[in-house]
Formats: structure tokens, C-alpha cells, sequence
């Protein structure tokens, strides 16, 4: 098949094109690298079917394909954080441009929402049809209401034009190619840790995530897109949920860091507990996470140390 993936660049983007050019087919990758790196796509350059366009989806874009992806939107907190209005229109321009891609075209799309859509969440654990509790004047919502505006139009391009949608929140992620410095925790640990530096832990530290491995969310994605006659939402993550405290203890005794934790306020509207209900993903996609957050963490340290040019860890934590 064709197969446009906007963000490509960025870290889930450059994975799932790699992927669907494992599967045989035709890719076009679109970013403008506001948040995503060229680097990201090497792999992805050397098969002779993948094309690349460097555009910015908030300005209209054309061709024709069988699938489309919709990845791009920054996703880093201070990243966007340090341009809301650009971010919320970065969410509602570029997805109205990529539904109406996928009007003109006849082609199947596929929304990369967000857990961000339960915002703080009231209901634990978070199933698809909780409304959320999402602060929509707060410093966040300019991601988190641009997603759910996302959503909206991806949901009325189906009832309005018959589109065929796939929308997917997609819950903490993590893996090779995360930016270090973007802010998300799992990067800032690991960065902080082979760096010997203190590792930053918000509030109490009792907070909760659940971390799902790239290569589980990319074969989620793609069962989405190929599964017939589910429109979604269907979240998409790992229902093992780990403190904040729990998950630094864990990344220090994976690198022999000599790390120490360091206690700074929570965040203005950061979620307390977040953990994916993915029984429907289970039913009906078939899908489960299988890789453990040990082995994930492992893979992304060794990928981490060997981009920073570090030979060993144990040499890192020594000269950090």
C-alpha cells in the first residue's frame, strides 16, 4: 500500500515507518522537524520505498494514499509548553489538513491521540469512555484540548463525510530515539543517570505511570489501522503502573549510577495516576504489551549511552 506518516520524523513516527517498510510498503514520511530529527529517519533513507517531504501540516498538503497516519504534534511537555498557540494549531489545523487529505483520497486515517485526553484523571484505570478532567485555561491544555478538538474532527469527518477513522490514545511511551532533553521521564532519568546527575523527582514521588515499549505501540497502531469496522477510541498502552520513585530506583540500578534523587514541586496540572484500561485493545485487536519494563529500559540505556559516545556505563557513572 501507499502509506503517508506525518511526524515521521519524531520518535514514534521514525519507528512506524521503519515498520510498515519492513511490511513491503510504500512510505511518505512528512515533518518539518520542529521536534522530530533527520537522524531518526537513516534507517528508513536507505529503502528505496520511502520518500520523504519536509512540510508543516499546518498548511494544507495533497497526494494520494491507501493509509494515513496522523503522529505529528509535539508531545514533550516543555516542548510545547514553550509555544501553546503554535501546539494548539500544530493539533486542529494539522489533523483538519489530514482528514481532508483523507476525504479527497478515499483513504483510511488513523489518529495518534493521547492519554492526555483523561487529563488528572478522576476514574482509575482510564477506560475509552471516561470524558476526563482536563483543566482546559491550564498550561497543559494546549496539548491535551488539542488532541480532544482531534478527535472531535476526526469523529464528525466520519459522520459528515463517511471518512474511515481509527483513533488511538496512546499512553506513556518510551524506547531509542527519544529526544534526552524533552522533558518526559523516562529520557530525563536515564540522561540524568549516565551523566551521574541528580535525578529530578516531582512531589512526592508516589505519582504513577504505565510504560509501554515502542515496539508494542507501533504493532498496536498498525492493528489498529488494519482492523476492520472499529472506529475507536481504543487506548493503547501497558497496564503495569510504577511510581515515579519506583521507576528511578529501577533506571539507577540498571546504569550503577551514582545518581541521587532530587525532590522539586509537582508540576501545575500533572496527572497523579495514570494506568490504561486496554480491555478492548485485548478483545478486539488481540493486542497485548510484551515487553517488560526492565528489558524496555535496558535496550533504551545501551541506545542512550551509545549516542552520548559513552563506552560503559559503569564508566559514565564514574566520570559523571
Amino acid at each position: 500500500m501507499k502509506i503517508l506518516v506525518t511526524g515521521a520524523a519524531g520518535f514514534l513516527g521514525s519507528h512506524l515507518c521503519d515498520s510498515l517498510l519492513g511490511q513491503g510498503h510504500r512510505v511518505t514520511g512528512l515533518d518539518n522537524f520542529r521536534t522530530g530529527y533527520a537522524e531518526n529517519l537513516e534507517l528508513a533513507n536507505t529503502n528505496p520505498n520511502f520518500e520523504f517531504i519536509e512540510h508543516d501540516v499546518q498548511l494544507p498538503f495533497s497526494g494520494s494514499y491507501d493509509r494515513i497516519f496522523h503522529l505529528a504534534s509535539p508531545a514533550s511537555p516543555p516542548m510545547y509548553q514553550l509555544e501553546p498557540i503554535e501546539t494548539a494549531k500544530i493539533n486542529f489545523l494539522g489533523t483538519l489538513n489530514a482528514l481532508d487529505l483523507a476525504h479527497s483520497t478515499g483513504a483510511r486515517f488513523l489518529l495518534a491521540s493521547t492519554s492526555e485526553t483523561y487529563g488528572d484523571p478522576a476514574v482509575h484505570p482510564q477506560t475509552e469512555d471516561y470524558w476526563g478532567n482536563v483543566n482546559q485555561i491550564g498550561p497543559r491544555a494546549c496539548y491535551d484540548e488539542g488532541k480532544r478538538i482531534s478527535e472531535t474532527l476526526a469523529f464528525d469527518f466520519h459522520r459528515q463525510h463517511n471518512v474511515d477513522i481509527r483513533v488511538v490514545r496512546i499512553f506513556n511511551t518510551y524506547g531509542p530515539r527519544m529526544n534526552p532533553n524533552d522533558g518526559r521521564v523516562v529520557s530525563s532519568f536515564i540522561d540524568q543517570a549516565i551523566y551521574g546527575r541528580n535525578i529530578t523527582i516531582f512531589g512526592n514521588g508516589q505519582q504513577t505511570r504505565s510504560f509501554c515499549f515502542y515496539s508494542d505501540l507501533v504493532n498496536g497502531l498498525m492493528r489498529m489501522m488494519e482492523t476492520d469496522g472499529i472506529l475507536g477510541p481504543i487506548n493503547l498502552g501497558n497496564p503495569s503502573e510504577v511510581t515515579m520513585l519506583e521507576l528511578a530506583q529501577q533506571i539507577i540500578a540498571l546504569t550503577g549510577s551514582s545518581a541521587e534523587l532530587e525532590m522539586q514541586p509537582l508540576p501545575i496540572d500533572d496527572p497523579k495516576r495514570r494506568r490504561p484500561d486496554i480491555t478492548k485493545a485485548q478483545k478486539i485487536l488481540g493486542w497485548n504489551p510484551t515487553v517488560s519494563l526492565r528489558d524496555g529500559l535496558a535496550e533504551t540505556i545501551a541506545y542512550n549511552a551509545k549516542a552520548a559516545g559513552l563506552n560503559t556505563l559503569c564508566e559514565t557513572s564514574a566520570t559523571g
